[in-house]
Protein backbone atom coordinates (compact mmCIF):
# COMPACT_ATOMS: atom_id res chain seq x y z
CA UNK A 1 0.00 0.00 0.00
CA UNK A 2 1.17 3.14 -1.28
CA UNK A 3 1.83 5.87 1.64
CA UNK A 4 -0.38 8.75 1.89
CA UNK A 5 -0.11 11.97 3.26
CA UNK A 6 -2.50 14.40 4.36
CA UNK A 7 -2.01 17.86 3.00
CA UNK A 8 -3.72 21.16 3.47
CA UNK A 9 -4.12 23.73 0.60
CA UNK A 10 -4.27 26.98 1.49
CA UNK A 11 -4.00 29.45 -1.80
CA UNK A 12 -4.97 32.59 -0.06
CA UNK A 13 -5.05 35.62 -2.24
CA UNK A 14 -3.51 37.91 -5.30
CA UNK A 15 -1.61 35.08 -7.03
CA UNK A 16 -1.93 32.40 -4.76
CA UNK A 17 -4.22 30.56 -6.42
CA UNK A 18 -2.73 30.71 -9.38
CA UNK A 19 0.90 29.38 -8.08
CA UNK A 20 -0.55 26.61 -5.83
CA UNK A 21 -2.77 25.30 -8.70
CA UNK A 22 0.51 25.10 -10.66
CA UNK A 23 2.13 23.69 -8.04
CA UNK A 24 -0.85 20.72 -7.85
CA UNK A 25 -0.23 19.95 -11.12
CA UNK A 26 3.39 19.20 -10.62
CA UNK A 27 2.55 16.81 -7.70
CA UNK A 28 0.06 15.11 -9.56
CA UNK A 29 3.36 13.79 -11.74
CA UNK A 30 6.11 13.22 -8.89
CA UNK A 31 3.66 11.10 -6.95
CA UNK A 32 2.82 9.06 -9.80
CA UNK A 33 6.11 8.35 -10.65
CA UNK A 34 7.53 8.02 -6.97
CA UNK A 35 4.15 5.53 -6.01
CA UNK A 36 2.71 7.70 -2.71
CA UNK A 37 -0.36 9.85 -2.69
CA UNK A 38 -1.63 12.97 -1.53
CA UNK A 39 -5.03 13.71 0.54
CA UNK A 40 -5.54 17.08 -0.15
CA UNK A 41 -7.86 19.87 2.06
CA UNK A 42 -8.79 22.74 1.21
CA UNK A 43 -8.49 25.51 3.27
CA UNK A 44 -10.40 28.44 2.52
CA UNK A 45 -9.01 31.48 4.78
CA UNK A 46 -7.77 34.77 3.26
CA UNK A 47 -9.25 37.81 1.81
CA UNK A 48 -12.57 36.77 0.45
CA UNK A 49 -13.17 34.61 3.50
CA UNK A 50 -12.44 37.39 5.86
CA UNK A 51 -15.26 39.86 3.77
CA UNK A 52 -17.73 37.26 3.26
CA UNK A 53 -17.59 35.84 7.41
CA UNK A 54 -15.54 38.72 9.18
CA UNK A 55 -13.14 35.46 9.91
CA UNK A 56 -9.61 34.97 9.63
CA UNK A 57 -8.96 31.49 10.57
CA UNK A 58 -10.19 30.39 13.86
CA UNK A 59 -9.20 27.86 16.37
CA UNK A 60 -10.79 25.02 14.64
CA UNK A 61 -8.38 25.18 11.33
CA UNK A 62 -5.14 25.18 13.32
CA UNK A 63 -6.63 22.60 15.18
CA UNK A 64 -7.29 20.33 11.64
CA UNK A 65 -3.69 21.51 10.78
CA UNK A 66 -2.27 19.69 13.91
CA UNK A 67 -3.41 15.99 12.26
CA UNK A 68 -2.13 16.62 8.87
CA UNK A 69 1.40 16.01 7.16
CA UNK A 70 2.02 19.71 5.76
CA UNK A 71 0.70 22.95 4.51
CA UNK A 72 0.41 24.20 0.79
CA UNK A 73 0.39 28.04 1.13
CA UNK A 74 -0.02 30.29 -1.62
CA UNK A 75 0.21 34.12 -0.67
CA UNK A 76 -1.75 36.50 2.09
CA UNK A 77 -2.69 40.00 1.77
CA UNK A 78 -5.65 42.15 0.13
CA UNK A 79 -5.43 45.96 -0.52
CA UNK A 80 -8.75 45.51 0.30
CA UNK A 81 -7.93 44.71 3.78
CA UNK A 82 -5.71 46.46 6.74
CA UNK A 83 -2.28 45.58 6.39
CA UNK A 84 -1.14 42.95 8.88
CA UNK A 85 -4.43 42.09 9.77
CA UNK A 86 -4.85 38.71 8.00
CA UNK A 87 -0.72 37.99 7.45
CA UNK A 88 -0.66 38.46 11.41
CA UNK A 89 -3.28 35.84 11.93
CA UNK A 90 -2.90 33.63 9.10
CA UNK A 91 0.53 33.41 8.51
CA UNK A 92 2.20 34.57 12.16
CA UNK A 93 -0.82 32.36 13.29
CA UNK A 94 0.33 29.33 11.79
CA UNK A 95 4.39 29.77 13.19
CA UNK A 96 3.64 30.83 16.53
CA UNK A 97 0.68 28.46 17.01
CA UNK A 98 1.53 25.66 15.10
CA UNK A 99 5.67 26.51 16.82
CA UNK A 100 7.24 26.28 13.13
CA UNK A 101 10.31 27.85 14.84
CA UNK A 102 12.46 27.04 11.62
CA UNK A 103 12.38 29.11 9.00
CA UNK A 104 14.16 27.50 5.77
CA UNK A 105 15.08 29.69 2.88
CA UNK A 106 17.84 28.22 0.46
CA UNK A 107 19.45 30.88 -1.55
CA UNK A 108 20.75 28.61 -4.86
CA UNK A 109 21.67 29.77 -8.53
CA UNK A 110 20.82 27.20 -10.87
CA UNK A 111 22.24 29.21 -13.86
CA UNK A 112 24.69 32.68 -14.11
CA UNK A 113 21.93 34.12 -16.65
CA UNK A 114 19.73 34.69 -13.48
CA UNK A 115 22.11 36.29 -11.48
CA UNK A 116 22.93 40.03 -11.54
CA UNK A 117 26.12 39.89 -10.05
CA UNK A 118 29.28 40.03 -12.65
CA UNK A 119 30.65 36.83 -13.04
CA UNK A 120 28.60 34.58 -10.53
CA UNK A 121 28.35 31.04 -11.26
CA UNK A 122 26.26 28.64 -9.60
CA UNK A 123 29.34 27.57 -7.87
CA UNK A 124 29.38 30.68 -6.14
CA UNK A 125 25.70 30.53 -4.49
CA UNK A 126 24.55 27.78 -2.47
CA UNK A 127 23.53 29.18 0.92
CA UNK A 128 21.53 28.02 3.27
CA UNK A 129 19.70 30.34 5.92
CA UNK A 130 17.80 29.36 8.84
CA UNK A 131 15.92 32.11 10.64
CA UNK A 132 14.23 31.73 13.26
CA UNK A 133 10.46 32.17 12.98
CA UNK A 134 8.97 33.21 16.43
CA UNK A 135 10.38 35.21 18.44
CA UNK A 136 12.47 38.51 17.77
CA UNK A 137 10.05 41.95 16.83
CA UNK A 138 7.81 39.40 15.19
CA UNK A 139 6.79 38.34 18.76
CA UNK A 140 3.61 40.73 18.90
CA UNK A 141 4.47 42.57 21.30
CA UNK A 142 3.76 46.16 20.46
CA UNK A 143 2.27 49.36 21.37
CA UNK A 144 1.15 52.74 21.27
CA UNK A 145 0.63 56.06 23.66
CA UNK A 146 -0.60 59.29 22.44
CA UNK A 147 -1.28 58.41 19.22
CA UNK A 148 -1.72 60.78 16.62
CA UNK A 149 -0.77 63.83 18.41
CA UNK A 150 3.22 64.87 18.71
CA UNK A 151 3.82 63.06 21.38
CA UNK A 152 2.96 59.63 19.97
CA UNK A 153 5.30 56.82 21.10
CA UNK A 154 5.09 53.45 19.57
CA UNK A 155 7.07 50.46 20.97
CA UNK A 156 7.84 47.04 19.45
CA UNK A 157 9.83 44.57 21.40
CA UNK A 158 12.80 42.39 20.41
CA UNK A 159 12.32 39.05 22.42
CA UNK A 160 14.95 36.43 22.56
CA UNK A 161 14.73 33.09 24.93
CA UNK A 162 17.55 30.77 25.39
CA UNK A 163 15.20 27.92 24.52
CA UNK A 164 14.30 29.53 20.99
CA UNK A 165 17.63 30.74 20.37
CA UNK A 166 19.58 27.50 20.96
CA UNK A 167 17.08 25.32 19.07
CA UNK A 168 17.03 27.04 16.18
CA UNK A 169 21.02 27.14 16.03
CA UNK A 170 21.48 23.73 16.95
CA UNK A 171 18.78 22.99 14.53
CA UNK A 172 21.72 24.91 12.29
CA UNK A 173 24.64 22.91 12.89
CA UNK A 174 22.68 19.77 12.13
CA UNK A 175 21.82 20.91 8.85
CA UNK A 176 25.57 21.76 8.07
CA UNK A 177 26.30 18.57 9.48
CA UNK A 178 23.84 16.58 6.94
CA UNK A 179 24.64 18.81 4.11
CA UNK A 180 28.26 18.24 4.18
CA UNK A 181 31.53 20.11 3.40
CA UNK A 182 31.08 22.18 0.18
CA UNK A 183 33.24 21.55 -2.91
CA UNK A 184 36.76 23.05 -1.70
CA UNK A 185 36.43 22.88 1.49
CA UNK A 186 37.51 20.73 4.49
CA UNK A 187 34.26 21.05 6.63
CA UNK A 188 30.64 22.67 6.56
CA UNK A 189 30.32 26.08 8.07
CA UNK A 190 27.81 27.95 9.93
CA UNK A 191 27.85 31.21 10.24
CA UNK A 192 25.98 33.51 12.96
CA UNK A 193 24.55 36.43 11.78
CA UNK A 194 23.59 39.29 14.47
CA UNK A 195 24.05 42.67 15.41
CA UNK A 196 24.77 42.02 19.11
CA UNK A 197 27.64 44.66 18.73
CA UNK A 198 24.48 47.12 19.02
CA UNK A 199 21.36 45.41 19.65
CA UNK A 200 23.20 44.01 23.35
CA UNK A 201 19.82 41.28 23.45
CA UNK A 202 21.40 39.40 20.69
CA UNK A 203 24.75 38.90 22.73
CA UNK A 204 22.36 35.81 24.04
CA UNK A 205 22.86 34.64 20.45
CA UNK A 206 26.49 35.71 20.51
CA UNK A 207 26.91 33.20 23.87
CA UNK A 208 24.53 30.29 22.72
CA UNK A 209 26.14 29.75 19.31
CA UNK A 210 29.31 29.47 20.87
CA UNK A 211 28.04 26.71 23.49
CA UNK A 212 26.44 25.05 20.64
CA UNK A 213 29.59 25.08 18.61
CA UNK A 214 31.61 23.09 20.55
CA UNK A 215 29.64 20.12 20.31
CA UNK A 216 29.93 20.04 16.81
CA UNK A 217 34.08 19.86 16.22
CA UNK A 218 33.41 18.93 12.81
CA UNK A 219 31.73 22.62 11.42
CA UNK A 220 33.34 25.22 11.39
CA UNK A 221 31.92 28.58 12.24
CA UNK A 222 31.86 31.99 11.55
CA UNK A 223 30.30 35.57 12.72
CA UNK A 224 29.06 38.57 10.62
CA UNK A 225 27.30 41.57 11.49
CA UNK A 226 23.93 41.86 9.64
CA UNK A 227 25.01 45.24 7.61
CA UNK A 228 28.70 43.13 6.78
CA UNK A 229 26.82 40.55 5.87
CA UNK A 230 24.42 42.14 3.70
CA UNK A 231 27.71 43.75 2.18
CA UNK A 232 29.24 40.08 1.55
CA UNK A 233 26.08 38.36 -0.11
CA UNK A 234 26.48 40.82 -2.69
CA UNK A 235 30.70 40.74 -2.86
CA UNK A 236 31.64 37.21 -2.03
CA UNK A 237 28.43 35.17 -1.97
CA UNK A 238 30.77 32.27 -1.73
CA UNK A 239 31.97 32.85 1.40
CA UNK A 240 28.71 31.80 2.96
CA UNK A 241 27.40 28.03 3.62
CA UNK A 242 25.30 27.75 6.22
CA UNK A 243 23.55 30.73 8.09
CA UNK A 244 21.53 31.47 11.11
CA UNK A 245 19.89 34.44 12.39
CA UNK A 246 17.49 35.83 13.90
CA UNK A 247 13.35 36.55 12.77
CA UNK A 248 14.03 40.10 11.81
CA UNK A 249 17.31 40.31 10.12
CA UNK A 250 16.65 36.98 8.40
CA UNK A 251 13.37 38.19 6.90
CA UNK A 252 15.68 40.96 5.38
CA UNK A 253 18.47 38.90 4.11
CA UNK A 254 16.64 36.40 2.06
CA UNK A 255 14.83 39.00 0.03
CA UNK A 256 18.36 40.01 -0.62
CA UNK A 257 19.69 36.66 -1.26
CA UNK A 258 16.50 35.91 -3.56
CA UNK A 259 17.67 38.75 -5.65
CA UNK A 260 20.93 36.84 -6.45
CA UNK A 261 19.29 33.86 -7.62
CA UNK A 262 16.65 35.52 -10.02
CA UNK A 263 13.91 37.21 -8.05
CA UNK A 264 10.86 36.20 -5.70
CA UNK A 265 9.94 34.20 -8.02
CA UNK A 266 11.88 31.48 -7.29
CA UNK A 267 12.49 31.57 -3.57
CA UNK A 268 11.31 29.30 -2.04
CA UNK A 269 10.68 28.61 2.12
CA UNK A 270 9.54 26.08 4.49
CA UNK A 271 7.94 27.36 8.40
CA UNK A 272 9.09 23.99 10.05
CA UNK A 273 9.19 21.85 12.81
CA UNK A 274 10.97 19.35 12.47
CA UNK A 275 8.84 16.01 12.91
CA UNK A 276 5.83 18.04 13.13
CA UNK A 277 3.21 19.27 10.31
CA UNK A 278 5.02 22.02 8.96
CA UNK A 279 3.90 24.93 6.13
CA UNK A 280 5.38 25.63 3.07
CA UNK A 281 5.54 28.54 0.92
CA UNK A 282 7.38 30.71 -1.68
CA UNK A 283 8.52 33.84 0.25
CA UNK A 284 6.89 36.26 -2.43
CA UNK A 285 3.88 38.12 -1.75
CA UNK A 286 0.09 38.00 -2.77
CA UNK A 287 1.33 40.44 -5.64
CA UNK A 288 -2.56 41.41 -6.48
CA UNK A 289 -2.37 43.37 -9.58
CA UNK A 290 -1.41 39.80 -11.02
CA UNK A 291 -4.33 38.24 -9.92
CA UNK A 292 -5.72 36.12 -12.80
CA UNK A 293 -3.09 37.22 -15.61
CA UNK A 294 -1.39 34.11 -15.51
CA UNK A 295 1.81 35.88 -15.37
CA UNK A 296 2.81 35.66 -12.03
CA UNK A 297 5.85 32.88 -11.61
CA UNK A 298 5.02 29.48 -9.73
CA UNK A 299 8.75 28.30 -9.20
CA UNK A 300 9.12 29.38 -5.63
CA UNK A 301 5.62 27.73 -4.79
CA UNK A 302 7.03 24.73 -6.85
CA UNK A 303 10.22 23.94 -5.30
CA UNK A 304 8.77 24.95 -1.82
CA UNK A 305 6.36 21.87 -2.47
CA UNK A 306 9.83 20.10 -2.96
CA UNK A 307 10.74 21.08 0.59
CA UNK A 308 7.73 20.03 1.78
CA UNK A 309 8.18 16.81 0.35
CA UNK A 310 11.24 16.26 1.88
CA UNK A 311 10.17 17.08 5.24
CA UNK A 312 6.87 14.07 4.67
CA UNK A 313 9.98 11.80 3.90
CA UNK A 314 9.86 11.86 0.49
CA UNK A 315 13.71 13.15 0.04
CA UNK A 316 13.93 10.92 -3.63
CA UNK A 317 10.81 13.06 -5.12
CA UNK A 318 12.11 16.66 -3.75
CA UNK A 319 15.66 16.13 -5.42
CA UNK A 320 14.46 15.53 -8.51
CA UNK A 321 12.02 17.70 -8.53
CA UNK A 322 14.96 20.51 -8.05
CA UNK A 323 16.88 18.61 -10.47
CA UNK A 324 13.86 19.14 -13.19
CA UNK A 325 13.69 22.84 -12.17
CA UNK A 326 17.47 23.53 -13.02
CA UNK A 327 17.58 21.71 -15.97
CA UNK A 328 14.79 23.61 -17.52
CA UNK A 329 16.43 27.01 -16.58
CA UNK A 330 20.29 25.64 -17.72
CA UNK A 331 18.95 24.50 -20.57
CA UNK A 332 17.49 27.97 -21.36
CA UNK A 333 13.62 26.38 -21.62
CA UNK A 334 12.60 28.78 -18.94
CA UNK A 335 14.25 31.85 -20.32
CA UNK A 336 13.60 34.26 -18.22
CA UNK A 337 11.47 34.97 -14.29
CA UNK A 338 10.03 38.04 -14.68
CA UNK A 339 6.43 38.45 -14.52
CA UNK A 340 4.77 37.62 -18.12
CA UNK A 341 7.89 36.45 -19.89
CA UNK A 342 6.37 32.78 -19.33
CA UNK A 343 3.06 31.86 -18.13
CA UNK A 344 2.02 30.89 -14.69
CA UNK A 345 0.49 27.98 -16.51
CA UNK A 346 3.36 27.32 -18.80
CA UNK A 347 5.64 27.17 -16.12
CA UNK A 348 3.60 24.67 -14.37
CA UNK A 349 3.34 22.57 -17.27
CA UNK A 350 6.67 22.41 -18.45
CA UNK A 351 7.87 21.25 -14.94
CA UNK A 352 5.44 18.84 -15.18
CA UNK A 353 6.28 17.55 -18.57
CA UNK A 354 9.73 17.99 -17.77
CA UNK A 355 9.96 15.77 -14.77
CA UNK A 356 7.57 12.50 -16.30
CA UNK A 357 10.05 12.80 -19.48
CA UNK A 358 13.00 12.27 -17.40
CA UNK A 359 11.25 9.36 -14.98
CA UNK A 360 10.72 7.59 -18.52
CA UNK A 361 14.28 7.96 -19.47
CA UNK A 362 15.32 6.63 -15.94
CA UNK A 363 13.04 3.93 -16.62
Amino acid sequence: MSKVYDIGVLPGDGIGDEVVREALKVLDAIQSVHGFATKREHLPYGAEHFLKTGETMPDVAFDRIRQMHAVLFGAIGDPRIEVGKLEFAIIAGMRHKLDLYVNLRPVKLYHESMCPLKGKTPADIDIVFLRENTEDAYAGIHGTTKKDTDFEIALQQMVYTARGTERIIRHAFETAVKRGPKPGKEKPQVTLIDKANAVRAQDIWTRIFAKVAKEYPGVATDHAYIDAACMWMIKNPDWFDVCVTTNLFGDIITDLGAMLIGGMGIASSGNIHPGKVSMFEGIHGSAPKYKGTDKASPLATILSMGLMLDHVGQPAAAKELEATVASLIQTGRIRSLKAGDHKCSELGSMVRDEFLARAKVRA
